[in-house]
């Protein structure tokens, strides 16, 4: 992103309230955040430092009015897949930040330059890079992560609020999951995926060698017999593996932060352009 060409929007649904360009923000006066960041995967970062302004400090700079009607702030990214996420109105003017730099260095592009947001009370997907957009909302919107892999919309770490998405209800709802000829109706509900968590397929043997594109999340597999099944693009995050035959299986460009896969049987696997 080039900074010269970069804007940072502020909006309504409906309508632009006011528009910033990079040097503008950064006449902003600078203070350092310090805080421990939280990822939903499982791993912390301590006592990280970042330097920027409060969000509820830049619009009282730029005495931007916000609509009484609106409860909510959706943040959204310059990205490819059109990454956003929102929190309440008032957690936002409590303690969001809008950060440019860390370690008294610019923010690298892998991190959000020129500008993200980082709320520190939430798990770090609630801290979107990227952003291009500011909007004010009546009602809330789930975000690219929320929507697309159940992830918690409220996100809070000390609640361990990770996942939100389908559990089964019951033991012969799973079971008839697992006996299903192919999963296509899994793969886009409304354009996007549908969210299974914490599901039990210990020992399955799909009827179909074809689970690719699948969110199936802090699910267990252990034991599970997978010769020869494509798990291409898949979403397993957190998955338990252990004990599973993965002889042959295909898990190009699967997520599998946080799996277990100790004393898989990995013979011939692929894993290749995976999250791990």
């Amino acid at each position: 992103m080039d900074p010269a060409e970069w804007r940072l929007e502020l909006a309504t649904p409906d309508h632009s309230i006011a528009e910033f360009t990079y040097p503008q923000v950064l006449q902003m006066p600078r203070e350092t955040l310090s805080m421990d960041v939280h990822c939903v995967t499982g791993w912390s970062r301590r006592n990280t430092k970042f330097q920027g302004f409060m969000l509820r400090e830049f619009l009282a700079h730029h005495e931007i009015e916000i609509p009484l009607t609106c409860a909510f702030v959706r943040f959204l990214a310059y990205s490819a897949r059109g990454h956003d996420t929102s929190i309440p109105l008032a957690m936002a003017l409590d303690e969001a930040w809008l950060i440019h730099s860390q370690d008294g260095f610019p923010l690298p592009h892998a991190h959000g330059f020129p500008l993200r947001v980082v709320v520190p009370s939430r798990y770090f997907y609630k801290s979107l890079k990227w952003v291009k957009r500011i909007e004010f909302l009546e009602e809330d919107r789930l975000g690219f992560w929320e929507r697309t892999t159940g992830y918690h919309n409220e996100a809070d770490p000390w609640k361990e609020q990770r996942l939100d998405a389908t559990r089964f209800s019951s033991r012969e709802e799973c079971e008839s999951f697992k006996q299903l000829p192919n999963f296509d109706a899994y793969r886009h509900i409304d354009g996007d995926p549908r969210v299974i968590v914490r599901a039990n397929f210990s020992a399955w043997d799909p009827q179909t060698r074809d689970l690719s594109g699948l969110h199936l999340k802090s699910c267990d597999f252990s034991h599970a017999n997978f010769k020869g099944v494509n798990f291409q693009h898949a979403n397993l995050t957190f998955g338990n593996f252990k004990g599973a035959d993965l002889t042959g299986a295909d898990f190009f460009g699967a997520d599998l932060e946080g799996c277990d896969f100790s004393g898989a049987i990995l013979d011939d696997t692929r894993l290749e352009r995976n999250f791990l």
